[in-house]
């Protein structure tokens, strides 16, 4: 689990992990990058690179300018915004914001690039703190007031911005909802600018967090960043059942876990044949009743006969299917079927048990000690 309350000693340094934010468990922030590079030097003639990453609530981030502000990864730090002055702590430096900046198609060499004013000072993380205490009470009040106009959304997390005069107040809708009603009830109501951000119901999970049906926690709160389209076919390829209570998660979308494990799935498909594809027999039409995908077994039976299968190894199924294209007709599913020691003991006969089977064995020995 992560620390609790990294930034609150006075030097920066995590409580937990006493690693300045770069731990090798990783658990200090969620979303944290790895810094490789912390103990790596680089070239006397190398500048550094002049961004670095800040995280504000609930894994957002961002990447200022530095401004020649000698910066350590765990400080807080005073950054800019469009109005005012946003509070947020360091969790990447050096040639990694490279990195991150083009794997998120960020433009560095741009000049409307926000930077740092400064390493923030106890006013500023005071501020920062009660408008960060005072969000819970906002949230509340401001479903109260969504419900009283009767509008079709739910405001699923409040931000303030770390100088208190901005909120972002984050909804989930499935139509479009006209707010301009709100926003001048919050703004009477709370006294600071108002920004309304929609996201979706996979975002909204990732901002609130939780435990999965796994038992860890949410990947799209601690390491998933993207989020790629998960379908129903997705899990008729896994061979799962179509059940929504079992494959939605917290979000009520189907659980990104599924794409996990996809393409290896699409990679054992490959060379097995299709399910409603039939096999021509002499006895008769057979069809594919179970596949076992990674022991590449499939299981037909005949159509006039449907309780007695007839495993099949892939190859085989494959060429009986290729000798079906020739015009030519299978002799039988017998021919060709695996014969495993499960068939012959399931046809063995029941044995009879006594009735008495369950019942606790007498202790004799105790017997015998109250006879004498």
């Amino acid at each position: 689990m992560s620390c609790k309350n990294c930034i609150s000693k006075s030097n920066g340094t995590p409580r937990g992990c006493n690693n300045n934010g770069a731990c090798t468990s990783n658990s200090c922030n969620t979303f944290t990058v790895f810094d490789w590079l912390n103990d790596i030097t680089a070239p006397n003639n190398k500048p550094a690179f002049p961004f670095c990453e800040v995280r504000f609530k609930n894994g957002r981030k961002g990447y200022f300018k530095t401004n020649s502000i000698l910066l350590s990864i765990g400080d807080i730090v005073a950054t800019q915004s469009e109005k005012g002055h946003d509070v947020g702590v360091i969790t990447l430096l050096g040639e990694l914001v490279r990195i991150q900046m083009k794997k998120k198609d960020i433009n560095h060499e741009s000049g409307d690039a926000l930077g740092i004013y400064r390493i923030a000072s106890q006013k500023d993380i005071d501020v920062w703190k009660i408008s960060r205490d005072k969000e819970e009470a906002v949230k509340v009040r401001a479903r109260k007031l969504a419900l009283k106009l009767e509008l079709k959304m739910k405001i699923s997390d409040v931000e303030y911005q770390g100088d208190g005069n901005k909120i972002i107040f984050y909804y989930t809708a499935d139509d479009r909802v006209d707010f301009r009603e709100l926003i001048k009830l919050f703004a009477r109501e709370f006294k600071s600018r108002i920004e309304m951000k929609q996201v979706g119901l996979r975002e909204e999970a990732s901002r609130l967090g939780g435990i999965g049906s796994c038992g860890r926690e949410l990947c799209c709160s601690t390491w998933l960043h993207d989020f790629r389209a998960v379908n129903t076919s997705s899990a008729r390829y896994q061979q799962l059942s179509i059940n929504p209570g079992k494959l939605s998660g917290q979000c009520g979308k189907l659980k990104c876990c599924l794409n996990y494990e996809l393409g290896m799935y699409l990679e054992a498909l490959k060379d097995i044949p299709r399910k409603e594809i039939k096999i021509k027999t002499k006895k008769g039409i057979a069809v594919c009743q179970k596949v076992n995908i990674f022991k590449r077994r499939l299981w037909y039976s005949y159509l006039d006969h449907p309780i007695d299968w007839y495993e099949l190894d892939a190859n085989t199924a494959n060429n009986m299917i290729e000798t079906n294209k020739k015009g030519d007709t299978i002799s039988s599913l017998e021919d060709f079927a695996i014969v495993s020691d499960k068939d012959n003991v399931n046809n063995r006969p029941l044995k009879t048990d006594s009735i008495t089977r369950f019942d606790r064995p007498k202790n004799r020995k105790f017997n015998k000690l109250e006879k004498t």
